[in-house]
């Protein structure tokens, strides 16, 4: 990070969900930046991660119970709701957050939110029925009445086999919350304007059938919420995706690739442009206005025309971003291909990867190499919060 926060404090509430090992790498991140973790571990949220591995991560003692002899002695659970800048519930179980809505007190979690006078911040986490359920919004809308603060929830994939709204933010989206939420952040891209492009774009065969790529859209969306941390106006020109926008970012969606070129020219002026997208290089040449059965009626076979390219059109547009940074997935000669890249899109940087590499096309981590005129930056494998922080100082130092 460009500077850290270390006279910071946040109490850490981690309520009884499957999403309660995402608490950890919250965590993780949280310290990184030099901000204190105390954390309260619930009863059901102790089924899910352990409170060994949370007080390791946090570097601070855990605390469970209301009724502790030592605890009270030492501290008490008054001085702990307000020994901190700010209290961050997550996951915020359906439960903990119909306490916290009706002034319920019947264990620390809920003793502490209810005898805080710091902000409080939730991300919910809860079957998709749950979360849909007339008493949970009723609830969530007491909250936000009463000034709590939000981060998700986000729609997708559920444990329990369910598809919808209920999955609690990444810690990432999470963790820019809270430097938004803790507001005296260093901002030294404050006044800038950043275009961000994330996800796949989806090319129409007919009203059922699209081509795209494999692209989770997961790297864009964290650098727009890095860019937007720092203090940046961020424009996220999205294609497809399941990911909730990010806290204080723009977020304009598309399908096509000629869709988000125009979303990406009619943000300009700015002063960065960060290609994410995995953009189709191609699309069918003409688009049918009926489901295409099988049969020898179908196309065989469909013919193709190349789409614009965005990062190209950007690097040579009259209103060209001072910095222009692309992305080339590869699965081989990466960065041999990554230095043609650049010349012919005539970008700045190429943040090249290989994603012949398990786990880096639509996962979490991510090997990159930084392309430029001065020559190539090798970068581990890291975590893909890593590569965002990695990647926005080198941003705020190269618009120095």
């Amino acid at each position: 990070m460009l500077k850290t926060w270390d006279d910071k404090r946040i109490l850490l509430i981690v309520g009884g969900g499957i999403a309660a090992y995402k608490s950890l790498e919250l965590t993780r991140l949280v310290r990184k930046a030099g901000i204190a973790v105390r954390p309260i571990l619930t009863r059901a949220g102790a089924e899910f991660v352990t409170p060994l591995s949370l007080s390791a991560l946090a570097e601070d003692k855990v605390y469970r119970e209301l009724f502790s002899l030592t605890d009270e002695a030492a501290m008490g659970h008054i001085e702990l709701s307000r020994s901190a800048d700010l209290i961050v519930v997550a996951p915020a179980t359906a439960d903990l957050m119909a306490k916290a809505a009706n002034g319920l007190a019947g264990d620390l979690a809920s003793t502490t939110l209810l005898a805080t006078d710091k902000p409080v911040l939730m991300a919910p986490s809860m079957n998709v029925r749950m979360w849909r359920h007339a008493a949970t919004q009723r609830n969530l809308a007491t909250l936000k009445a009463d000034g709590v603060a939000f981060v998700g929830p986000e729609e997708g994939a559920m444990a329990c086999g369910e598809y919808g709204p209920g999955r609690m933010a990444e810690p990432q989206a999470i963790f820019q919350a809270i430097l938004a939420a803790l507001g005296d952040s260093p901002r030294p891209l404050a006044g800038r304007r950043a275009i961000v492009t994330a996800g796949p774009t989806a090319e129409a065969i007919d009203p059922v059938r699209v081509l795209t790529n494999r692209s989770s859209g997961k790297q864009g969306y964290a650098i727009a919420a890095a860019l937007a941390a720092l203090g940046a106006e961020v424009v996220l020109v999205s294609g497809p995706t399941a990911l909730a926008p990010p806290p204080g970012v723009t977020r304009v969606d598309v399908e096509s690739a000629r869709d988000m070129l125009a979303a990406c020219e009619a943000a300009l002026p700015a002063d960065i442009a960060i290609c994410v997208a995995a953009v189709a290089d191609w699309r069918p040449q003409s688009v049918g206005e009926r489901k295409i059965k099988k049969g020898p009626a179908a196309p065989d076979p469909i013919a193709l025309v190349e789409n614009p390219d965005i990062l190209a059109s950007l690097s040579k547009h009259v209103r060209r971003p001072r910095l222009v940074v692309g992305f080339a997935a590869e699965t081989h000669n990466v960065e041999t291909n990554a230095k043609a890249k650049l010349g012919r899109k005539g970008c700045d940087w190429i943040v090249a990867n290989d994603v012949s590499v398990a786990g880096t096309l639509g996962g979490d981590d991510n090997a990159v190499a930084i392309v430029s005129a001065g020559g190539v930056e090798r970068w581990d494998r890291m975590a893909k919060v890593e590569v965002t922080h990695r990647l926005a100082r080198r941003i705020v130092e190269a618009l120095a």
